[in-house]
């Protein structure tokens, strides 16, 4: 995805979808695409470089990635209550995953969730 296009949030959305088509309980690509939509968002307006989407299905569930090329770790922090918009993307993300994590890189990190098999049934 190429920095800072905020277009390329629909495009991950809809490629998930399609990704996901059939998988899943009521609900649980819906909740894969939010969490998904929140890391592309995160990536894109807070570095400074591109971002490179995995996801991956398998029999134990869904894994999301999202890798920048910025060493500064995302902050996990309460919602300022007078700002709509920004601070609620991870606390959204650590409330719905299964499990969630930063994984940093020679260059950058990669922001992750996973979705476990039983979200997708």
């Amino acid at each position: 995805m190429a920095r800072a296009d905020l277009a390329a949030v629909p495009e991950a959305r809809r490629d998930l979808r399609r990704l996901l088509r059939g998988w899943g309980r009521p609900g649980g690509a819906e909740t894969a695409e939010l969490l998904t939509s929140e890391l592309v968002t995160n990536a894109l307006v807070h570095t400074d470089d591109d971002a490179v989407l995995t996801a991956v299905v398998s029999p134990r569930g869904l894994r999301v990635e999202v890798r920048d090329f910025m060493a500064r770790r995302p902050l996990l922090r309460a919602a300022d209550p007078t700002d709509d918009t920004h601070g609620r993307g991870l606390v959204l993300v650590r409330s719905l995953a299964d499990a969630w994590g930063v994984r940093p890189h020679r260059v950058g990190k990669s922001v992750w969730f996973e979705l476990g098999a039983g979200a997708g049934r």
